[in-house]
């Protein structure tokens, strides 16, 4: 009866072949299926009289043609093509929204543009349409500034969102992977091969090695567990899903869902990209922008907070509404420093100057207000979180740098010392007072008499003749900007006088901060604004530093901030510092274009591997069927045979 099974077993593996061959044709178009072969093996062999027979052939299973390596690696690289491509496309938005390289109308030309609108209000101070002028400028900048920086913001929240989808579909994924684990497992328990199985769950981890980037750890019986980052979301037949938010440092990350955890940063594949373009990309990108519209801003801001525009001192000014009471936390940040208000009594024309301490650690905006409130002539207070200061009747205010009209100090010990009137404006880097000593003793316009003027560090900083040659009533500059005039009189040797003078009246950076006769309001890109008393009154621009308040000074140094070199801005200047960012921009893109295309073209050749060695050939396929077909047809005849011959010994018998 072995000739039976000899049959039999061999019709069974041609039909069983031929059931395998099928599935493969019927397949040959599946993504992600694995083309399938049966494993023939020799059935058991019998010993006879003089030799072992054969026990005919025996079906050992059913395999993948399948490369787990390189399987593994086509995972690792689609995970990173797919995270390259998101960073890609959202770093090709950003370019393309500031538009520097397609339009003569960008950003760069509308900075160039305001500042040469204000060179040119230096030129002509008084003339409303060059004020204007200045202030559609300052407006279609800070227009841009803003959309910019709105566009930024509204593209890190996008992409929160998009991680939050991504992650909706990492945990459909996942629970499928750990379903098809499960039906798997039981399967290949009871005996089964679960090759389809297998190939559905293979598509799965394809899928989700899109979306991000993950570990796979075979175990027994086709099981396998996932991992994604430090978190097993498959466990066998346990899928555990996740969730996506901002950890407290604002960064996007992972959580195990509903553990508010956010431990574990996301690595590859879409959610990959999306955290790196949150985490870093667009978060550098968002900080220069915000840093150059910033510099901008506190650049101009310090110098027209010290000047006047033609409308002169103040009667009442108010700043922006501030978000804490304590100075320490405001935005820009202010220091230790001091703030000199000039205050003017208009009857008389006497001016006083009055300094402000600010401690930057320790005063509230309600400390600096009493310390104005205190001065005569002015009053201030807060209300609503802004500081308003307003003068007496028959007061002004101002925080011009110019000189005052005599001497701050003096030590005259003549007796009929000459009248002395101090003028112009301050050129100097820092403030100094200047002391003049007597040298000589004589009548102004006699002798040898002469003046050695010092700084506050005690160099002496020039010498000028006030005796014989010396006309009194004429202005003498003793450097830096700043002249004097002596009357007729007598001075003694080593009499003395001191001279303020002021190149900065806010060391503390504390108007431009408040917002007290500010240009721009605003603490970032996407709220930079031209202040709204700039817009509804252009006169107050400020112009002027000198006490006439008639000249351009103020204009010329707001003009000459386009070619100045700034320390918070790496030492470049406004233009060139937007240039690197939109060039370094570009290099990014250039970047990840060349990665896109290195890592797209490794992808393409494992597939290709993979499709030579997994896919389905269909003229193999038909190759195969021909052989099985003839086996199952020879075995059929062998059995016709064996029972003929099996009949002929009945007949004989």
């Amino acid at each position: 009866m072995s000739n039976y099974s000899i049959g039999i077993s061999g019709i069974t593996a041609a039909q069983k072949a031929l059931e395998v061959i099928g599935n493969n044709i019927a397949n040959a178009a599946t993504e992600g299926y694995h083309c399938q072969e049966i494993e023939l093996s020799p059935a058991y062999a019998s010993q006879g009289a003089a030799s072992m027979l054969g026990g005919g052939v025996k079906v050992a299973g059913v395999a993948r043609k399948i490369d787990t390596l390189l399987e593994q690696e086509i995972l690792r690289q689609k995970s990173a093509l797919e995270q390259v491509n998101v960073e890609l496309a959202t770093l090709q938005k950003v370019e393309n929204a500031f538009g520097e390289l397609s339009t003569d109308s960008g950003l760069n030309a509308a900075i160039d543009e305001f500042f040469n609108a204000l060179g040119e209000l230096a030129a002509n101070c008084e003339d409303p349409i060059w004020q204007n002028n200045a202030v559609s400028a300052a407006e279609s900048m800070a227009g841009q500034f803003t959309s910019l920086g709105q566009f930024l913001e509204r593209t890190q929240a996008q992409v929160v969102l998009e991680a939050q989808a991504a992650v909706g579909n990492i945990n459909v994924l996942i629970d499928s992977i750990a379903e098809l684990n499960d039906k798997i497992e039981r399967m290949e328990i009871a005996g089964g091969q679960a090759n389809n199985l297998r190939d559905q769950r293979d598509q799965c981890i394809s899928e989700l090695s899109e979306m991000t980037g993950l570990e796979v750890q075979q175990r027994e019986f086709g099981v396998i567990d996932v991992r994604v980052g430090e978190i097993p979301v498959v466990a066998g037949t346990v899928a555990t899903n996740l969730q996506v938010g901002l950890d407290q440092a604002g960064q996007l990350a992972l959580s195990i869902e509903g553990a508010q955890n956010y431990s574990t940063q996301a690595q590859g594949g879409t959610l990959g990209g999306l955290a790196e373009l949150k985490n870093n990309m667009l978060v550098e990108i968002q900080n220069e922008f915000d840093a150059l519209a910033n510099a901008v801003m506190q650049q101009v801001n310090q110098l027209h907070v010290q000047a006047v525009g033609l409308d002169g001192s103040f009667t009442e000014l108010t700043g922006r509404t501030m978000t804490s009471e304590n100075i320490a936390d405001f935005e820009p940040a202010v220091t230790d420093g001091v703030v000199q208000v000039r205050v003017v009594n208009t009857n008389t024309g006497e001016v006083a100057r009055y300094e402000i301490n600010v401690d930057a650690q320790n005063d509230s905006l309600s400390d600096i207000a009493a310390q104005i409130d205190a001065l005569d002539g002015v009053n201030a207070s807060v209300a609503s979180s802004q500081l308003h200061i307003q003068a007496d009747a028959g007061y002004e205010f101002d925080f011009l740098p110019s000189v005052l009209s005599t001497p701050t100090d003096s030590n005259l010990t003549a007796a009929s010392p000459p009248e002395m009137s101090v003028s112009g404006i301050y050129t100097g880097s820092e403030n100094q007072t200047f002391q003049c000593t007597v040298v000589g003793n004589e009548s102004v316009g006699n002798g040898t008499l002469q003046l050695e003027v010092r700084n506050g560090s005690g160099q002496l900083v020039t010498t000028v003749n006030v005796g014989s040659g010396y006309a009194a009533g004429d202005k003498i500059s003793i450097g830096n900007g700043i002249e004097i005039t002596l009357s007729m009189g007598e001075l003694n040797e080593n009499d003395t006088f001191e001279i303020d003078a002021f190149a900065n009246t806010d060391t503390a950076g504390l108007l431009s901060a408040v917002g007290i006769n500010t240009f721009f309001s605003g603490t970032s890109a996407s709220n930079m604004a031209v202040c709204s008393d700039i817009i509804d009154s252009p006169s107050r621009i400020a112009t002027a530093l000198g006490a006439e308040m008639t000249d351009n000074t103020n204009a010329v140094r707001l003009a000459g901030l386009q070619n100045e070199k700034l320390s918070d801005l790496d030492n470049l200047t406004i233009g060139g510092f937007y240039r690197k960012l939109i060039t370094d921009v570009g290099q990014d893109i250039s970047v990840k274009q060349i990665r896109e295309e290195n890592t797209s073209a490794i992808v393409q050749n494992l597939i290709a591997q993979q499709s030579e060695l997994s896919g389905v050939d269909i003229n193999d396929e038909a190759a195969q069927m021909l052989i099985f077909e003839q086996m199952f047809q020879a075995m059929s005849k062998y059995l016709n045979t064996i029972q003929k011959s099996i009949e002929s010994i009945m007949d004989i018998i």
